[in-house]
């Protein structure tokens, strides 16, 4: 199931989403660059999140919990976490404010970061990507918008309104399923970092009727 928009009026322009799915798009097409495979893979593993680097150094690799959030592997990877953000990330903007939603967004990045280094922490595989910072988006929003309808879209051809809670919960549910399931084989290699979604989406739904109120936007 795909979500392609929301029935959720926004009150002001998501000038911190657009900014952030700027960044990502060019930090993107940067990595398209370089003019061998090998400048580019320094490049990730540059930046990358890599647990087994981090934890023998993490003063020296600190900067990666942040900079490994900005890169993707390929096509389909960024434009699945830029649409999921431009779907439900404007009005977790608009409930924290710019600065607030910005901040937000990072720490989320961060302690989904985490997580999945914790369950992980000997792992050599570097990590990338934006999802563990929008599943923390997708986690404030199931708390803040659980009855919001978001228009589903199922292949081959069926479109869907469905309560943001089902939605979300649907979507929680099956990285739960999978996170458990490579906790179970514990030889199994995934391109997912599961535990990373399920980090991000817990800070998120923990955290955001916090923040919201020390914005003063609590409803």
């Amino acid at each position: 199931m795909f979500p392609l928009r929301d029935a959720n009026p926004r009150h002001r322009p998501p000038i911190v989403v657009w900014l952030l799915v700027l960044a990502n798009v060019l930090v993107f097409f940067y990595g398209l660059s370089f003019n061998s495979e090998r400048e580019a893979l320094a490049f990730i593993y540059t930046y990358s999140f890599v647990p087994q680097a981090f934890f023998e150094a993490p003063g020296a690799n600190f900067y990666r919990l942040f900079s490994n959030i900005f890169l993707h592997g390929g096509l389909a990877h960024i434009a699945g976490n830029m649409f999921f953000l431009w779907v439900f990330g404007d009005n977790i903007e608009d409930r924290l404010g710019h600065l607030g939603f910005l901040l937000f967004y990072l720490i989320g990045g961060v302690m989904a970061t985490l997580a999945h280094g914790l369950f992980s922490p000997a792992a050599a595989t570097p990590l990338i990507g934006a999802s563990g910072a929008v599943s923390a988006v997708l986690g404030a929003y199931i708390v803040l918008f659980p009855r919001q309808r978001v228009l589903t879209f199922v292949p081959p051809f069926f479109l869907f309104w469905l309560p943001a809670w089902i939605y979300l919960g649907y979507w929680a549910l099956i990285q739960l399923i999978e996170a458990a399931g490579g906790l179970a084989q514990a030889d199994a290699l995934s391109n997912v970092a599961w535990w990373a979604h399920l980090g991000g989406f817990a800070f998120g739904a923990l955290s955001v009727r916090i923040l919201a109120r020390a914005k003063g936007g609590s409803k």
